[in-house]
C-alpha cells in the first residue's frame, strides 16, 4: 500500500474495541483520555499522538502494523486475550504530546491528511511484507518527524518480523513525550546512543546516557526520553513486538 494512501484508521480502530468487548468510556478510561478524543478518533475528526496510538493498540490487543494492513477486517481479526488492565496511573503511564508528524523519502508522494502521525505511521507500518534493505543508504530512509523534536528514519524491515529498526535523533529540547507524560507499550526496546547526552525516565529511576551507553526493557515499563543539551542525541534502537506474531 502506498504512504498516500491512508487507511480509515479510525474505523478500524472502532471495530477492533467492538471485537475486543470494551466500550468506549472504558477504553478512554484505560488509556487515561477523554472518551469525546477516542470517539473522535474513531469518526476521523482527530488524530492520536504515537503514544496515544500505542496505547490504544496494547489496550485492544492489537498491533498497530494491522491498522494499516490492506485487509477491511484486519484488525478487527488480530485481536486476542483481553488486554490486562493497567495497574499504575493512565493519564501519567501512557499520554503524551501533540500528533503532528510528517514524512520524507524518495518517491513518496502527497498525502491527502497531511503532518499528521497517521500519515506518517502509514509508511513506517504498512505492507509489512515489503522488505526494506539489505543494504539502506542514508537517502533511502523512511523518515518520521514528531513535533516534539524527535526524528525516526527507518534503518531496515525484513518480511514476517514485527521490529522497528531505527535511527532515533532528538534535538535539544526534543523529548518522547512533549507533555511530560510517561508512555508504554507492548514490546522489548533495545538502544544505543552513538552521540549526545540522552535522559531516559524508566519508572521511578532517571539515567543519564552518554555516547556508548546502552539500553534495554521492557516497553511495557512507563518510559521517556528527553534531550536537555544543547546538540542533538542520536542514537540506534530496536524495537520488537513479537508479542504480537501469528506464530
Amino acid at each position: 500500500m502506498s504512504p498516500a494512501a491512508v487507511p480509515p484508521v479510525g474505523a478500524r480502530i472502532r471495530r477492533a474495541r467492538l471485537a475486543h468487548g470494551t466500550s468506549l468510556r472504558a477504553l478512554a478510561r484505560e488509556i487515561g483520555v477523554s472518551a469525546s478524543l477516542v470517539s473522535q478518533i474513531e469518526n476521523g475528526k482527530s488524530q492520536p499522538s504515537v503514544s496515544t496510538l500505542y496505547a490504544i493498540t496494547t489496550a485492544l490487543g492489537i498491533s498497530v502494523e494491522s491498522l494499516f494492513d490492506a485487509g477491511e477486517g484486519t484488525a478487527a481479526a488480530a485481536v486476542t486475550a483481553p488486554a490486562t488492565t493497567l495497574t499504575q496511573g493512565p493519564a501519567a503511564a501512557l499520554v503524551a504530546g501533540s500528533a503532528t508528524a510528517t514524512t520524507a523519502g524518495p518517491g513518496t508522494a502527497p498525502n491527502p491528511a497531511p503532518g499528521t502521525v497517521l500519515h506518517a505511521l502509514a509508511a513506517f507500518a504498512a505492507d509489512p511484507g515489503r522488505r526494506i534493505g539489505p543494504v539502506v543508504t542514508p537517502d533511502e530512509r523512511e523518515v518520521l518527524e514528531l513535533d516534539s523534536g524527535v526524528v525516526w528514519e527507518r534503518l531496515g524491515h525484513v518480511p514476517g518480523t514485527h521490529v522497528d529498526f531505527l535511527q532515533v535523533t532528538y534535538r535539544p529540547g526534543g523529548a518522547s513525550s512533549s507533555s511530560g507524560g510517561l508512555m508504554r507499550h507492548a514490546g522489548t526496546e533495545y538502544g544505543c546512543l552513538t552521540s549526545g547526552e540522552l535522559i531516559l525516565t524508566l519508572g521511578f529511576d532517571e539515567y543519564t546516557l552518554r555516547p556508548g551507553d546502552a539500553v534495554c526493557f521492557e516497553s511495557t515499563t512507563p518510559h521517556r526520553y528527553r534531550n536537555d543539551g544543547d546538540v542533538p542525541a542520536v542514537g540506534t534502537w530496536f524495537v520488537s513486538t513479537e508479542m504480537f506474531s501469528d506464530t
